[in-house]
């Protein structure tokens, strides 16, 4: 229950800075990897997403566009210090053998993509690619799919959309790609009605969704009052003559 709600912070975090859903999907994989290797207490576990979702954003995302380690602290309000998050950056890099990249569910999620558009007579935008990512996204935020193969998992999603096109084109395309992929009938089975029921939970109203509002700057009651005290104090600026 902690990492979901970790991986959904993460979720969070990628979508506050603007990130690609690569780096989310990463930074996932990378926390999935280090917790099956390691026993954490849950007081470190804020300390670890967070370095996760940083190293994961330097492996996909341009170097001038991640934010400094103060500022993804600040943001996320994670309890921890700079030298903590580099700590822990060491902890995980060396547990992981300084491999931090991964072929993920996305990765086959855009291959199958790919091969079905190259394939089919239909519109090339009746399979939307970014709802089959957000789709991904909210099965990244359940413990049990990380034990999916990542091929079944993107699968699965394609197989799920297909069948609510009601598309017998893009159905048989999909069924040569699960042979030429060796997916069994009874995993791809058994994984799709895990999918199509974690779908339906968050697609409820009930569901609690990542909440990316509460990720904002914290400013003490005393900087607020001093930076609208400043504000006051500046000096008027004399009329500019024509």
């Amino acid at each position: 229950r902690q990492r979901n709600a970790k991986v959904e912070d993460l979720w969070s975090l990628t979508n506050f800075f603007g990130f690609a859903t690569e780096t989310f999907v990463l930074a996932a994989n990378i926390l999935d990897r280090f917790l099956a290797l390691m026993k954490v207490k849950p007081k470190h576990l804020s300390c670890i997403g967070v370095c996760c979702f940083q190293l994961a954003a330097r492996v996909v995302e341009e170097e001038c566009n991640i934010p400094s380690a103060h500022e993804i602290i600040r943001i996320s309000q994670c309890k921890c210090t700079v030298s903590d998050l580099k700590r822990m950056e060491k902890i995980i890099s060396e547990k992981l053998h300084f491999e931090f990249k991964a072929t993920t569910a996305l990765t086959f999620l855009h291959l199958y993509h790919t091969i079905v558009l190259c394939h089919t007579s239909e519109r090339k935008e009746v399979l939307n690619l970014d709802k089959l990512e957000a789709q991904l996204k909210a099965c990244n935020c359940r413990l049990v799919f990380s034990k999916a193969k990542p091929s079944v998992l993107a699968l699965c999603l394609l197989t799920l959309e297909v069948q609510t096109l009601k598309s017998v084109e893009l159905f048989e395309i999909l069924l040569r790609v699960q042979k030429h992929s060796k997916i069994s009938d009874s995993d791809l089975l058994y994984w799709r009605e895990l999918v199509s029921k974690c779908l339906a939970d968050y697609s409820s109203p009930e569901c609690c969704k990542p909440d990316h509002k509460k990720l904002v700057w914290i400013v003490s009651r005393r900087t607020a009052q001093n930076l609208q005290n400043s504000y006051y104090s500046v000096p008027e600026l004399p009329t500019i003559p024509e």
